[in-house]
């Protein structure tokens, strides 16, 4: 399979996916009468965020698929897996603390998918950098709504 072919094919999976899971867990009246922390970004942040780093993630993925990298492949699986529950579970259960349990070993996942990538692949590495941060903040502002409610 040629490397546009599969890198098509990863960028399809990985923002449409994210953009399916967007729109079937969007915020709603329920998000809006939580109480949340002064650095809570508005709303609209996330949708742009998000698309960049499904950007960077599919990027990543393709090139960890290609280069036969099996363990960093797994975690990058497992980590997609993570991120694709988090919305419905927030979201559509209204379970934050479950939520909050997810992004915690997201970001391990994703961490250790930084660690193993990096001696065969450290592009990819750092393309989850930015990933990394974000979940991070995600994580501190989903513990702080879990808190506040």
């Amino acid at each position: 399979m040629s490397h546009l072919l599969v890198l098509a094919a990863f960028l399809v999976v990985v923002i449409g996916g994210g953009l399916l899971i967007g729109f079937a867990a969007r915020p709603g009246v329920w998000y809006a009468g939580l109480a949340k922390p002064p650095f809570n970004p508005p709303n609209w942040v996330f949708a742009p965020v998000w698309t960049l780093l499904y950007a960077l993630i599919a990027v990543a993925g393709a090139r960890t698929f290609e280069r036969g990298l099996d363990f960093a492949f797994a975690l990058w699986v497992a980590q997609l897996v993570l991120n694709f529950a988090w919305s419905p579970v927030f979201f559509r259960l209204h379970r934050p603390g479950a939520a909050l349990a997810i992004v915690a070993v997201l970001l391990a996942v994703i961490i250790a998918f930084v660690a193993q990538s990096w001696q065969a692949d450290n592009v990819s590495a750092l393309l989850f950098v930015p990933y990394a941060c974000w979940v991070a903040f995600a994580a501190l502002l989903n513990a702080s709504i879990v808190k506040l409610n």
